[in-house]
C-alpha cells in the first residue's frame, strides 16, 4: 500500500494550502482562499467600499471577520478629514462592525496589539504595509478597494503560488542596531522590485533574536522590496507575545509553520547575512532602495527629526530613541516630533520613563496616528532635511513636496536630532 507523501513546502506554500483547502500547492499555481480577515481604515475603507456595496446590493460576507481602524486622517483637521472620518464612522455603526478601533494607533500595530494575528492565518489589508501580518506566521499582503470589494461580499480571493526569497540572518545585531538597518540594507541591495511577487521569508539566528515589535518591521517593510509578504517562522517568542496580548493557548498552533527541509530552486532560494557585521543605515532621497551606511551620510544637516510610523515608533523604537536622548538635549536648530505608534506603547512608554526623557530632551510629541508618513498632519517643513523612522521617504510622501527626508532607525534619527547633522549612533551611544 502506497503511503501518500506530501513535498516539501516552504512557509508560504503551506500558508496558501491551508487556506485553499489543499495538502500542499505549487509555485505560479493560481488558487482560491478562503479570507480569515480583512483590514482597512479610514482612507482605504468605508468611502469607497460604501458605494460600490449600495450599487451592487451586496452585503458583508462576516462582519465578525472585518476590522476597521481610523488612523489616516485623525485628529481631524479640516472639512475633509472630518466628512471622510464622518463616513468610516457611520458605515461603521450601520454594519454593526464589532471590530473598530478608532483613534488609538496606526492600523498595522493596532491589530496585532488586539489579538486578531495568529500563526496559520490567511488575510488582507486596504494598505500595502499590510504584511507586517508575516511576522506572526500570518499570509497577509495588501490589496486594493476593487479586490477588497471582492472579499468583503465573498469572504475570498484567488492568489498566485509565489516563490520565496529566504533572507537567512546569522549573528547577533550589535547596540545601536534595529531591524530598520537590517530590512534598510536589504532593500538597499536588491532594490524596489526585488522581491516582485515572490514571498520574502526572513530567517536564521539573528531574526529569532528579535523582539515579535522588531519582527514587525521586518515583515512590514518586505513591501519596500516589492514583496507580497513578509514571512517570519512563529516560535516560543510568538507565543509569549501573543499570550501577552489575550490570545488563548488553544488559538495559537506555531508548530509546523516553516519552510521544510529539501525544497528545490523553483522554489525558494536563500540570501546569507551576517548581523554582527552590519553598520546603521541611512536612505537617502526618494527611495528606501538608495541605502547605503550612516558613514556616506556624516554631516549632512538636518532641520527636522520625525520619530513615528508604524515602522519606527512601536515601544521598542522609543526605548531605543530615549537610550540615545536621555540626559541630552535636541539641537538648537533642529525640531524632533515623536508619534507614538499605538495609546498603548504610548502609555507603557510613559509608564517606563521613555516617553519623559523623549519629551526632556526637547521632542514634541503628536497624535498616535500616521500623521506626517502619510502626508497629513503639516508637520513636515518644506524644504528641510528630514531624518526620520517611517517606512518611504518618495517626494511628497511626508506632505511636503519640498522636503529631503532620509530613513533611518531610531537610534540614528535619535543621534542625528541631538547634533544637528545625520550621526552614527554608536558614537553618541552611552
Amino acid at each position: 500500500m502506497n503511503t501518500f507523501q506530501r513535498p516539501p513546502q516552504t512557509l508560504a506554500q503551506k500558508l496558501i494550502a491551508k487556506a485553499s483547502g489543499r495538502s500542499h500547492v505549487a509555485p505560479g499555481e493560481i488558487v482560491n482562499c478562503q479570507v480569515d480577515l480583512a483590514m482597512f481604515h479610514d482612507s482605504s475603507g468605508p468611502r469607497r467600499l460604501k458605494p460600490m456595496l449600495e450599487e451592487l446590493g451586496a452585503r458583508l460576507w462576516d462582519p465578525s471577520k472585518v476590522v476597521l481602524v481610523m488612523d489616516h486622517y485623525v485628529p481631524e483637521q479640516d472639512d475633509d478629514s472630518r466628512r471622510i472620518v464622518r463616513i468610516a464612522r457611520d458605515w461603521a455603526a450601520e454594519q454593526k462592525l464589532p471590530h473598530v478601533y478608532d483613534s488609538i494607533g496606526i492600523c498595522h500595530v493596532v491589530l496585532p496589539q488586539k489579538g486578531h494575528l495568529r500563526p496559520g492565518m490567511f488575510c488582507v489589508g486596504g494598505d500595502s504595509h499590510s504584511p507586517t501580518g508575516g511576522a506572526f506566521g500570518t499570509y497577509m499582503f495588501g490589496i486594493g478597494s476593487t479586490e477588497m470589494l471582492g472579499v468583503v461580499v465573498t469572504g475570498e480571493i484567488w492568489v498566485r503560488v509565489p516563490r520565496t526569497l529566504r533572507m537567512w540572518w546569522d549573528g547577533h545585531l550589535p547596540a545601536g542596531l534595529t531591524a530598520k538597518d537590517m530590512v534598510l540594507h536589504m532593500t538597499g541591495r536588491f532594490g524596489m522590485n526585488g522581491g516582485d511577487y515572490q514571498a520574502v521569508e526572513f530567517c536564521g539566528p539573528a531574526v529569532q533574536a528579535l523582539s515579535m515589535q522588531e519582527r514587525m518591521t521586518l515583515s512590514n517593510m518586505s513591501a519596500e522590496m516589492g514583496s507580497q509578504v513578509g514571512l517570519i517562522a512563529p516560535d516560543e517568542t510568538t507565543r509569549q507575545w501573543l499570550r501577552g496580548v489575550g490570545v488563548p493557548d488553544d488559538q495559537i498552533h506555531t508548530e509546523g509553520w516553516h519552510t521544510d527541509e529539501g525544497v528545490d530552486e523553483t522554489q525558494a532560494s536563500t540570501y546569507r547575512f551576517d548581523a554582527a557585521t552590519l553598520s546603521p543605515q541611512v536612505a537617502a532621497p526618494h527611495s528606501p532602495a538608495n541605502t547605503k551606511p550612516v558613514g556616506e551620510f556624516t554631516q549632512v544637516p538636518v532641520q527636522a527629526a520625525y520619530i513615528g510610523a508604524c515602522t519606527g515608533a512601536k515601544l521598542d523604537d522609543l526605548r531605543a530613541a530615549a537610550t540615545v536622548l536621555r540626559g541630552r538635549k535636541v539641537a538648537p536648530s533642529l525640531r524632533l516630533m515623536v508619534a507614538p505608534a499605538s495609546l498603548q506603547d504610548q502609555e507603557e512608554a510613559r509608564a517606563e520613563g521613555v516617553l519623559g526623557a523623549l519629551l526632556d530632551a526637547g521632542a514634541e510629541l503628536l497624535p498616535t496616528a500616521c500623521g506626517a508618513c502619510s502626508g497629513y498632519g503639516g508637520s513636515i517643513p518644506d524644504g528641510a532635511n528630514v531624518i526620520a523612522t517611517t517606512a518611504r521617504n518618495f517626494k511628497g510622501r511626508m506632505g511636503s513636496a519640498t522636503a529631503q527626508v532620509y530613513l533611518a532607525s531610531p537610534y540614528t534619527v535619535a543621534a542625528s536630532a541631538v547634533r544637528g547633522y545625520i550621526t552614527d549612533p554608536r558614537e553618541v551611544l552611552p
